[in-house]
C-alpha cells in the first residue's frame, strides 16, 4: 500500500499528538519495511508536527524512517523515544500502541478500535472510548473523528500486533516436544495495553493452590476423556462428527466412533473483558481426577524456550480454562489448551471436519508451521499464522475463529510461560463444559 499523505497529513498529526503510546512495533527487517514508498510489512505511523515517523523492528532493535524510508534514527523502547542517528531525542514520550497501523494489504487499524480495508471500508466499528491508565478518558471530539480509511491513516488500534526480534539465538519449534496435542513455540514479552477494558470480567474466586508452568495448545477432535462416566460424574458434552451437534454414546471417533471434541469448545473472550480470556484444556494424565476444575493462567511475558515480542505482547493477562481432558505426555504445570488448528498431538480425529490442516505439524499445528517458514521472526510468525487460520478452515467460521484466538489475543506467542492457581469456574464456562 503506498503512503497516504498528501490527503491527511494534516488531519493524522492533529490525531496522532492526541494520543501518547504506550507499546511496541511490528515489523520485521526494518529496511525492507517500506520499499519505494510502498508499505511491505506492518509498521506504526507517528506524527510529529510536519515530520511523520515510520517505526518498525529488526534484528537489533527499532528503525525510524520518514515517509521518504530514509533512515533518519532509532526508537528506544525503555525510554519511549525517538533518537536521531547523531545521538539526538527528536521526539519524546511516544509510545506505539494507540499510534496509526498500516498493514501490508492497506488494512489500517484505528485508536477507536475501527479497521478499514484498503479502500476505505469498514471491517470492524468502533468501540466505545476507554479509559487510559491514566483514568483521563481519550477526548469525544476526537473519538468521532477516528474513522479513516487506509487513505487517511489515524493512530492504531490498542490491540496492535507488537513484534520484537527475541535477544536470545534459542530457536525451538512449537512442535519441539510433544504434549497432548500442543507444543512448544519460540517468543518475547510486551504489557498489556494501558488502554484495555476489563470493567464486564467476572470476578474469578481463589479455591486451592497453583504454581507455575507453561501453555502448550492441541485440537485432535477426539471425545474427551471427561465425556466419559467411567471417568468422572461430571460430563463433558460431546459432538457429532463434524464437532456441531451434541450427541452422546458410540465411542470416540479416534478410536472408530462418531464422538469428537465439540467446536463450541474453542477460546473465547467476553466483551468489556479484554485481558481476560476462557478456554478448556488438558491437564496430566496423572490429574485424572480434575474433570470440571478450573484454573486461572496468568501469562509472565516469557516463552519456556525463547522469548520474544509475541511473549511480551500478552504479560499480565489471564486465561481461565477448565479441564476436559488428559494427556500422558502433559508435565506437572502444563495445561494443554484447545485450540483448532494447534496440533493433533497423538492422534488424528480431524479428518471429517473439513478443515486443511491435515499435513500441520503434529506437535504445535499452524503456529509451529510458520515459526519455521519465518525462521522464527514473531512479526512474520504473526502474520503466517493469521493467514493460515483464515484459509485452512473453509466454511467452518466457528473453528476459524478458534484458530485466530491464538493469533488475536494470544498474540502468537507458543508455549507462554504463567503463574497458575486453582479458581471456582466461571458461569461462562460451566454453561459451554
Amino acid at each position: 500500500m503506498k503512503f497516504p499523505f498528501v490527503k491527511s497529513l494534516a488531519l493524522v498529526a492533529v490525531l496522532a499528538l492526541a494520543w501518547n503510546c504506550t507499546d511496541e512495533v511490528v515489523s520485521e527487517e526494518g529496511e525492507e519495511a517500506i520499499q519505494g514508498g510502498e508499505v511491505t510489512l506492518p509498521t506504526r505511523w507517528f506524527v510529529n508536527g510536519d515530520i511523520t515517523y515510520v517505526i518498525v523492528a529488526d534484528e537489533t532493535g527499532y528503525i525510524v524512517m520518514d515517509e521518504t524510508a530514509t533512515t533518519i534514527g532509532t526508537y528506544d523502547i525503555a525510554s519511549e523515544s525517538i533518537v536521531g542517528l547523531q545521538g539526538e531525542i527528536l521526539a519524546a514520550n511516544i509510545g506505539l500502541s494507540l499510534c496509526v497501523q498500516v498493514d501490508p494489504d492497506g488494512t489500517v487499524h484505528n485508536p477507536d478500535g475501527s479497521v478499514y480495508d484498503k479502500d476505505g471500508n469498514m471491517i470492524v466499528p468502533p468501540t466505545p472510548i476507554l479509559e487510559s491508565s491514566s483514568s483521563e478518558a481519550l477526548p469525544q471530539e476526537l473519538s468521532s473523528a477516528v474513522v479513516m480509511s487506509s487513505e487517511s491513516v489515524t493512530p492504531a488500534s490498542s490491540e496492535s500486533e507488537i513484534e520484537e526480534e527475541s535477544s536470545s539465538s534459542v530457536k525451538k519449534s512449537s512442535s519441539s516436544v510433544k504434549s497432548s496435542s500442543s507444543v512448544k513455540s519460540s517468543s518475547s514479552s510486551k504489557p498489556a495495553s494501558s488502554a484495555s477494558d476489563n470493567s464486564k470480567c467476572p470476578n474469578i474466586q481463589t479455591k486451592g493452590g497453583g504454581g507455575s508452568g507453561w501453555a502448550t495448545r492441541y485440537w485432535d477432535c477426539c471425545a474427551p476423556h471427561c465425556s466419559w462416566p467411567q471417568n468422572t460424574g461430571y460430563l463433558s458434552k460431546t459432538c457429532d462428527s463434524r464437532g456441531k451437534n451434541p450427541t452422546g454414546g458410540g465411542g470416540s471417533i479416534c478410536s472408530g466412533g462418531g464422538q469428537t471434541t465439540c467446536t463450541s469448545h474453542i477460546p473465547f473472550t467476553i466483551d468489556g473483558c479484554s485481558d481476560m480470556a476462557f478456554a478448556f484444556a488438558a491437564v496430566p494424565g496423572q490429574n485424572g481426577g480434575d474433570c470440571g476444575k478450573c484454573f486461572q493462567l496468568t501469562f509472565k511475558g516469557t516463552g519456556k524456550y525463547s522469548t520474544d515480542a509475541n511473549h511480551k505482547a500478552i504479560k499480565g493477562k489471564k486465561l481461565i480454562i477448565m479441564t476436559t481432558n488428559i494427556g500422558h505426555d502433559v508435565q506437572p504445570g502444563q495445561f494443554d489448551i484447545l485450540i483448532p488448528g494447534g496440533g493433533f498431538g497423538a492422534f488424528n480425529g480431524c479428518s471429517q471436519m473439513g478443515w486443511n490442516i491435515q499435513n500441520s505439524e503434529q506437535y504445535g499445528g499452524l503456529l509451529s508451521d510458520c515459526e519455521k517458514a519465518s525462521d522464527y521472526k514473531p512479526a512474520a510468525t504473526l502474520s503466517c499464522l493469521k493467514e493460515k487460520c483464515n484459509s485452512s478452515f473453509g466454511s467452518d467460521e466457528e473453528s476459524k475463529k478458534g484458530c485466530m484466538f491464538l493469533a488475536d489475543w494470544m498474540h502468537a506467542a507458543g508455549n507462554p510461560e504463567h503463574d497458575f492457581v486453582e479458581v471456582e469456574c466461571p458461569q461462562e464456562l460451566k454453561q459451554k463444559y
